[in-house]
């Protein structure tokens, strides 16, 4: 099944999607009383109960069609993770970042991530500003994993009947404020601080059961193209975690709760303008600018499209006082 959350007439509302049989329909079959899928999540405790009450609401009378409303991000995020599990990225990423080559050995080790903005989600469609004091904004493809039920310390195992669902993630990057931040050893912040965009569905996990290969990775097409060209090919399959390992991770010595997102973390192959930086030595393609559009494509999730805008100016703070000299 698709859920989606939408504003239509002033008003917001969850709904599923139309089943893909139904000759490509997109119209909406709205969940009575429903204002928040994360609230849905918390109330269903998984993907049995998420399933009940799709197949409830298509059941019932049809909404909008779906090209008549306009789409928020999915969920509103409890959390949201974002990991670094595609090897490609980090090498390239690296060398465009701050000059280093080759992957850390740590990398290795276990499966990394940061905690990123959940009270920045954008939705499909919705411009995205250039973060303040940013010259070199940049997109990053990725799916999200959804978590539909707490658990704690969990196993790979346990952990798949905690992910309820995927969507389309964008970690939108100041890369310039990054390199920066970065110096200073601790993690990004400013640099990661301003847009994440999810959408345009959740799409339950069941759905896409049919791409898990042997290895328990979900073979998915990804596409990313800057103003109708392509830059980026990849397949999810190439991540080096699979997401239930990286959901066990996540639980580790701690909980795990519905609405959490997890990020697989950008793709290789040009799923981001800075792996192609560090490849070619150079900006080509040049930073995002105002007008922009970004179009990322996951093979059986759908399209996320959304254009950069002008953003604010840096409110001006003074440096630290320094304490020793």
């Amino acid at each position: 099944m698709r859920f989606a959350t939408y504003v239509h007439h002033h008003r917001t509302q969850v709904a599923v999607l139309a089943p893909d049989d139904s000759a490509g329909d997109d119209t909406l079959y709205p969940l009575p009383a429903v204002r928040s899928l994360t609230g849905l999540l918390g109330a269903t405790d998984g993907l049995p109960g998420l399933l009940a009450a799709g197949a409830s609401a298509l059941g019932g009378p049809p909404g909008p069609h779906v090209s008549e409303v306009r789409l928020l991000p999915p969920l509103q995020p409890a959390s949201v993770r974002d990991f670094v599990t595609f090897e490609e990225h980090v090498e390239g990423v690296r060398r465009a970042v701050d000059g280093a080559s080759g992957v850390p050995e740590q990398w290795y080790a276990a499966p990394t991530f940061y905690f990123t903005n959940p009270h920045a989600i954008h939705g499909p469609g919705e411009d995205v500003p250039v973060p303040p004091g940013s010259a070199a904004l940049d997109f990053e493809l990725e799916v999200a994993a959804v978590v539909g039920r707490e658990g704690r310390d969990l196993t790979p195992e346990q952990a798949r009947d905690h992910i309820v669902g995927y969507t389309v993630f964008n970690d939108w990057s100041a890369r310039d404020l990054q390199s920066a931040e970065m110096k200073v050893g601790l993690g990004p912040c400013k640099g990661k601080d301003t847009a994440t965009t999810l959408g345009p569905y959740l799409v339950t996990a069941d759905e896409l059961e049919p791409h898990r290969d042997a290895d328990g990775f979900l073979r998915l097409a990804l596409t990313a193209g800057i103003n109708g060209r392509t830059v980026g090919r990849d397949l999810l399959s190439h991540m080096s975690w699979t997401f239930e390992e990286m959901t066990a991770y996540a639980s580790r010595g701690t909980r795990v709760v519905p609405g959490d997102v997890l990020g697989s973390g950008t793709c290789g192959n040009g799923g981001c303008l800075a792996e192609l930086w560090g490849l070619r030595g150079k900006q080509d393609p040049p930073p995002l600018r105002p007008g922009d559009t970004v179009t990322l494509t996951v093979e059986g999730i759908g399209t996320l499209t959304n254009t950069v805008v002008a953003g604010a100016e840096p409110v001006p703070l003074p440096p630290a006082r320094r304490r020793r000299s």
